[in-house]
């Protein structure tokens, strides 16, 4: 990517960022955006097609820098994964930004592509897996959607539990509640 692209982009997102700290994402507008980041709509418009992708863009940048990678769980355990209780960390972190994206009217970018990073990852760790009885697009598919309706309800609380709550809610969701035993630690992630 040019670095003149890269630049105007950060640019733009970090708009948004500072404007959804003052007021609702859906109240910003696009002209809005272009102002605060010190260019016109046209110069939005040739890196963006909306303020949906905008801040789609600027989660997955803050996820990349917070290492909270979902690709990187690489194995199904008894305890959360240290990537998710990662990532769901960066989400608590930002939690007014994606409170704006789970809660109506939302954001589908957002989502969409949350839903598509989680199946991904989702898909390379059940590739992995000798049982193939159910299709790997439908084991990433209902991952994928328990991952984020469990993420949806843990955002509506407030106050917000902790993120290593949500990652064992999320976690025993998928798994199942455990058999015969106690339910799973989070290891610490520092």
């Amino acid at each position: 990517m040019d670095v003149r692209v890269g630049r105007t982009r950060k640019r733009l997102q970090a708009a948004l960022f500072a404007l959804a700290r003052e007021r609702g994402l859906e109240e910003i507008s696009v002209s809005d955006i272009a102002e605060y980041a010190g260019v016109n709509r046209s110069t939005f418009y040739q890196h963006y097609s909306d303020k949906e992708t905008v801040l789609a863009d600027a989660l997955d940048a803050l996820a990349a820098e917070a290492g909270a990678q979902l690709e990187a769980i690489v194995e199904w355990t008894l305890v959360p994964p240290a990537p998710l209780v990662t990532f769901l960390e960066h989400v608590e972190a930002n939690a007014d930004l994606y409170r704006g994206a789970f809660s109506h009217p939302g954001s589908t970018v957002v989502l969409s592509r949350l839903r598509e990073n989680i199946s991904l990852a989702v898909h390379d760790l059940a590739d992995r897996r000798a049982d193939q009885t159910v299709p790997l697009d439908m084991v990433a598919a209902g991952v994928a959607g328990t991952v984020i309706g469990v993420m949806s309800a843990w955002m509506a609380r407030d106050p917000l539990p902790p993120a290593r709550d949500a990652a064992v809610w999320i976690w025993l969701t998928i798994l199942g509640p455990p058999q015969g035993g106690a339910a799973p630690v989070v290891p610490r992630v520092d």
